[in-house]
């Protein structure tokens, strides 16, 4: 089984039997090397544009594994990257040319519903996530697209459906487990390595491997009241226009989101939309209440005359995982970009609706989040998440299927996101940021700004290697 693979500093190694042997031996999970084509992975790249197997694979079953895994990785100098629930927008997860520390099999989640905490395994991906939780009638606040991995979601910080009301998955976060560069295990909350907990909530893969993460949990569901109303795309501006005065007012309890994309032809859903342009006005309602929040979302129906309005109270499971079918994994190719706005002005509105027309492809997403309540709430210094006072973030999910469009998806996705500087205030969100010829660094100024140095200087304590350097790399920097 002799492998050669790519060091982090871009040379290669070839790896002998021996070597490997030893690894193989230390694992309880398989080692398989990426010739190894009939033994199916685990859990496949979301974004196809990445979905070449790994050199060499250290499927782990536990912590233990993966101190093994890390601690090889290390001493051979290898190009390590993790893969959680492999669903980095920029590929990240992937690593054809290197070692690739899957944790893809880790899925347990644990509830402890007398106080309301929730341990979760770094391979889960949030759908398990809620399907445990939500037996107890219980949260956390994760993503919007079930089939998302936990640990990249709030490593990066996590925005969902209850981010107005609950805040952040970071910020919901009270323990961690995780394996460091010099493959130690530590305890990371408030009270125990508190640095590596303020850098691990929101500062990305940088620290380690998280392989359990305990969430604080809330009160939601099992039933919520739901928003999901389709308005033709040729009407966005003005349906955008009353959703900001909605939003702006709205209560907390109330998180919502514009998206527009051409609807699928969809089994179940009204021929009115299949292959259809459509602005899509979504909302939860995270209130004890189902009927009263939906008398509080009933304007969000009234925007306009929609093409079909599917509003109604929802399981949150059921609410969790109703964009999962434009999402699937391995089925597109994707290059997203994202930026914060201080302000939704008219003009902003007209350029998105400008762009939200002019799409590369039927799969692309223009999208407009409101954000504000518990998000808002926490100090931009507290965590190491620094963005905590635009009230809205755009971001252009651009996908696509045919590898001979790479280049004018991506060019189309760029020239947005510069469109779109004209009204933002510089600052991205790197869980939502493609990688073509980027540097790894890009963008992790204006997303952690005063953070930057903090980070840095973390970094160089626990990783001066730079070992964990497959993602929005932040450059050891030691006073």
């Amino acid at each position: 089984m002799t492998v050669t693979l790519t060091r982090a500093d871009g040379s290669r190694e070839r790896l002998s039997d021996d070597v490997l042997d030893e690894l193989s031996t230390a694992l309880r999970g398989p080692l398989v090397p990426g010739s190894d084509t009939g033994t199916p992975e685990p859990r496949a790249e979301w974004n196809a544009m990445y979905g070449s197997r790994a050199a060499l694979t250290a499927r782990c079953t536990g912590t233990a594994d993966v101190v093994e895994a890390v601690r090889f990785a290390r001493s051979h100098g290898l190009l390590a990257a993790v893969r959680g629930g492999g669903h980095s927008v920029a590929g990240l997860s992937s690593n054809p040319e290197g070692l690739l520390i899957d944790l893809s099999g880790m899925r347990g989640v644990l509830v402890d519903p007398e106080r309301r905490l929730v341990r979760v395994q770094g391979g889960a991906v949030l759908g398990a996530v809620d399907r445990e939780t939500q037996a107890f009638g219980l949260v956390t606040p994760l993503g919007r697209v079930s089939e998302t991995g936990v640990a990249g979601l709030t490593l990066g910080g996590g925005y969902g459906n209850l981010d107005k009301k609950y805040g952040l998955a970071c910020d919901n976060l009270v323990e961690a487990q995780v394996v460091c560069a010099d493959g130690s295990v530590r305890t990371a909350s408030e009270t125990d390595d508190p640095d590596l907990f303020w850098a691990i909530r929101g500062g990305g893969g940088n620290f380690g491997v998280v392989t359990t993460f305990t969430f604080r949990l809330h009160p939601v569901g099992p039933i919520v009241a739901f928003a999901g109303v389709m308005y033709p795309l040729e009407d966005v501006a003005a349906i955008e226009r009353g959703w900001r005065e909605y939003a702006d007012a709205a209560p907390d309890e109330v998180t919502t989101a514009v998206f527009t994309l051409t609807f699928p032809a969809a089994p179940g859903m009204p021929e009115i939309i299949h292959d259809r342009p459509v602005a899509v006005v979504a909302a939860v309602h995270s209130g004890p209440d189902p009927e009263a929040g939906m008398r509080v979302l009933q304007p969000l129906r009234e925007l306009g005359t929609p093409l079909f309005d599917l509003s109604q109270p929802m399981p949150y499971a059921v609410v969790q995982s109703s964009f999962d079918g434009l999402f699937p994994r391995g089925g597109h190719r994707a290059y997203w970009k994202s930026q914060y706005l201080d302000e939704l002005t008219d003009d902003a509105i007209d350029a998105l609706a400008r762009l939200s027309q002019d799409r590369p492809a039927p799969l692309t997403l223009v999208n407009t989040f409101r954000i504000g309540g518990a998000v808002h709430a926490v100090d931009p210094e507290a965590t190491a998440f620094a963005e905590r006072t635009s009230p809205y973030m755009v971001s252009f999910d651009t996908m696509w299927t045919d590898a001979d469009q790479d280049e004018a998806a991506i060019a189309w996705s760029r020239s947005a996101f510069e469109e779109m500087t004209k009204y933002g205030n510089g600052r991205v969100f790197l869980n939502f940021t493609g990688r073509q010829d980027e540097p790894l660094q890009a963008g992790t100024d204006t997303a952690f700004g005063r953070n930057l140095h903090r980070l840095g200087r973390i970094k160089a304590a626990l990783d001066p290697d730079n070992v964990f350097q497959l993602n929005n790399n932040i450059v050891p920097t030691p006073d």
